[in-house]
This record gives structure tokens, C-alpha cells and sequence, in this order.
């Protein structure tokens, strides 16, 4: 009996991506999918050094993958990338759309497009790159897993947030429309969506917005990167192939649907 089929949470036998995952998020996202068995692609772009730091921290967890470097909004760079992992670990069966630039709060008189521009390139561009790049594989296999991880912020429409809050927007309609899509192929799209969990990019953001945060989520703590991870590990696996176009909120109570 396959490791699946006792254990429908099981990854083993699988190959997965997930974007940005040098820190915060993203390495605890890669962790967990180690440790759930499947051979994970780590992807970084620009600190090699920190790459280097939490592929050591994968390794001692267990885990089997390798790191990549990779421009997730350029489209030869996603295609080269995609067909390395596939040379290296195998065809990719899961990926987790999880590589975000920084996030600025500003009035909307303050952002130009350009900012715009680099919200939409990661939140709508990057996931449609490498949907197209890993689409032949899923679709030939008839099994694949596309998470993306989205933000309460959308739910809530935070504000002054409009150029996150906006590309946030997209990628939610984008994975809603090809969960229907891609169903027929035996294919899901799911979507993640956190609530505040400071990860290294939030050292400096005022203790007076944290605090004034953590005073509105119920379960009275902060969320840590690990909180995501079982979310993930569902959406990959067996247990959730009959789970499309949905979204799991992980923010303490701070969003209800």
C-alpha cells in the first residue's frame, strides 16, 4: 500500500515549488511540504546568503529538494527554472505561488504605477507564468496542486493599501476562475489567505500598528509562519481533490466567511 492511500495527507512521491522561500513564509511553507514527504524546489532571486541559510535549515529538518535561483515575474527566467527542477527533482506536481516584494502602506496619491505595476507583476503575472510553465505535466498526469497565497487584506479592504490590496483582488479572481478550469484535469487551485504574521520584512514597522493589530484577532497571539503550513499540506495532497477554488483563512478569527 502506497504512502497515499494510508495516509491521504502523505506527499511522498511528489515534487513541488515553493516561490520566495529563502525567509519568512515561504521557508516554513517548504518545511512543511518536506516533512509531509514530497521533494521540494526552494526558489530565491536575490540573497544567495539567505538561501544558503534556510536550505541548511530544510536539510537539517529532514527534507529532500534542492534551492534555485529565479526571477518569478520574468518569463524565460520561470521557464529555464521550471525545466532545472524538472532535470534535478522531477516534473512539478505542486506549486505554491507564495514570492512577494515589499509592501508599503501609502494614501493613493503617493504610489505611481510603477508600484502598481511591481504589485501586479508578482500577484497576477508570476502565477500566471508558472501555471502556463507546469500546466503540461498536471494536465498529461491528470493530478496538480496550484496554492496561492493570498491576504485577508482583500476581505477586509485595508487601507491605505490599494495598489496590494488591488493585485490581491486579482490573483483571488484569477484562482477562482481557473479552479473551474482546470477541474475537468484533475487539477485544484486553492487559495491561502494570512492574516498579519511578521516575518523579517516587518522589523521596523511601528509597534503601534502591531499592537493596535494584535487587539483585533481573537485568538490573542500573533500568527508564525507554521500556522500556514498544515493549510498547505492539505490543499497538496489527496485529501483535497475534491477542494477547488476556496480559501482557508489563517488569522486567529481576525476574518469569518
Amino acid at each position: 500500500m502506497s504512502a497515499q492511500s494510508s495516509n491521504p495527507f502523505r506527499l511522498d512521491g511528489r515534487v513541488a515549488l515553493v516561490t520566495g522561500s529563502s525567509k519568512g513564509l515561504g521557508k516554513a511553507l517548504a518545511i512543511g511540504l518536506g516533512k509531509a514527504g514530497a521533494k521540494v524546489a526552494m526558489n530565491y532571486n536575490n540573497s544567495k546568503a539567505a538561501a544558503d541559510k534556510a536550505f541548511a535549515e530544510f536539510k537539517a529538518a529532514g527534507c529532500e529538494g534542492a534551492m534555485f535561483k529565479g526571477n518569478v515575474i520574468d518569463q524565460a527566467d520561470v521557464e529555464r527554472m521550471v525545466e532545472e527542477i524538472r532535470k534535478t527533482l522531477g516534473p512539478l506536481d505542486i506549486i505554491v505561488l507564495n514570492a512577494t516584494p515589499d509592501q508599503p502602506q501609502k494614501p493613493i496619491e503617493q504610489y505611481d504605477w510603477d508600484f502598481y505595476q511591481s504589485m501586479l507583476d508578482f500577484f497576477i503575472k508570476s502565477p500566471y507564468l508558472l501555471t502556463r510553465a507546469t500546466l503540461p505535466h498536471m494536465k498529461q498526469q491528470r493530478w496538480g496542486r496550484i496554492i496561492n497565497i493570498t491576504s485577508e487584506v482583500f476581505q477586509l479592504g485595508v487601507s491605505p493599501f490599494t495598489a496590494y490590496v488591488a493585485a490581491k483582488g486579482g490573483q483571488t479572481g484569477f484562482s477562482r476562475s481557473l479552479a473551474r478550469e482546470l477541474a475537468p484535469f484533475g487539477i485544484t487551485v486553492n487559495m491561502i489567505a494570512p492574516g498579519w504574521i511578521p516575518v523579517e520584512r516587518h522589523e521596523n514597522d511601528p509597534q503601534e500598528m502591531k499592537d493596535a493589530y494584535l487587539a483585533t484577532v481573537p485568538a490573542a497571539r500573533w500568527g508564525v509562519p507554521e500556522d500556514v503550513v498544515g493549510a498547505a499540506v492539505y490543499y497538496a495532497s489527496d485529501a483535497a481533490s475534491f477542494v477547488t477554488g476556496q480559501t482557508i483563512s489563517v488569522t486567529g478569527g481576525h476574518t469569518v466567511h
